[in-house]
């Protein structure tokens, strides 16, 4: 398990710089057009930095499989919604953004948050079976909830950031799905390779295609460091509540590490909703 911990501290890093990437090129790109998604994608990928952005994420993607082949989905995205305390740093020592105190406030209750739920991990069952029963209602729901918010993003007096966080939220419930659709699949009898002919294959691929575009569209008109964190927590959300409910992933050992769990997931929530709030780029970082 370790290893998948490495690799998904690695995925968080690489992730996070991707975003900031894509958000440089996005806003420099022309305005997404969801009635044309052919020529709104090529318009994206003649972004310099968006290209660089979308090449990095797709490394950080790989690393992020390896990690849930690995480990448990619900510790593997805890590790990586610690992925804000990179995307803090890197937007203001390297993007020319500006973080407040209680952005720091929160990276602090988000790595201790973290730091909890790695000394009650207490192990993780390899043997666990997921419930196929349980993996249809989330997603089905998850999906749901997404067309919704596409839907209200879409009201015309709903100004910019509003669209933008509707949209980021939407684009990490749809990665949520497409992880716990992956961790399914390296589950799958006999085996990751065999399973990829699957449904829950096509489920992520159609997951992770919504989510490209609902993301780069709330990089072009959200506030950036904002939007990226609602995005990556949303995703953290929807994944850890996958592998509770789909995979019985325990949620501690004894009341002590069920207790200490729970308020440390709920410090990494809560640390990452702190995250959020009116941060510019200062001339010339765009």
């Amino acid at each position: 398990m370790i290893l998948g911990l490495l690799l998904a501290l690695t995925s968080a890093l690489a992730t996070n710089l991707a975003f900031l990437f894509k958000h440089r090129g996005a806003v420099l790109a022309p305005p997404m057009e969801f009635r044309r998604p052919l020529r709104s994608a090529v318009g994206l990928f003649r972004s310099r930095w968006f290209l660089i952005g979308w090449i990095v994420a797709v490394v950080a993607w790989g690393l992020h499989v390896g990690a849930l082949a690995l480990a448990p989905l619900s510790i593997v995205q805890a590790v990586l919604s610690g992925g804000l305390v990179f995307l803090a740093v890197l937007a203001e020592r390297f993007f020319g953004f500006h973080l407040g105190r209680r952005q720091w406030v929160g990276i602090t209750i988000t790595a201790a948050g973290l730091v909890t739920i790695g000394l009650t991990s207490g192990g993780a069952d390899d043997t666990q079976r997921a419930s196929l029963a349980a993996l249809i209602a989330i997603e089905g729901a998850i999906f749901a909830v997404v067309a919704a918010l596409v839907r209200i993003s879409t009201r015309r007096h709903l100004p910019d950031r509003g669209e933008g966080l509707l949209l980021g939220a939407a684009a990490g419930a749809l990665w949520g799905v497409s992880d716990i659709a992956l961790k399914y699949l390296t589950q799958a009898p006999p085996g990751p390779v065999l399973g990829l002919v699957s449904p829950w294959t096509l489920t992520a691929l159609i997951a992770g295609v919504i989510a490209f575009y609902a993301s780069a569209r709330s990089l072009q008109i959200g506030n950036g460091v904002e939007v990226i964190a609602l995005t990556s927590v949303t995703a953290n959300l929807t994944a850890i509540i996958g592998g509770i409910l789909v995979f019985h992933e325990p949620i501690g050992s004894g009341a002590v590490g069920i207790t200490a769990r729970f308020l440390a997931f709920c410090l990494v929530i809560a640390g990452a909703a702190l995250m959020p709030a009116p941060m510019r780029a200062t001339p010339g970082a765009g």
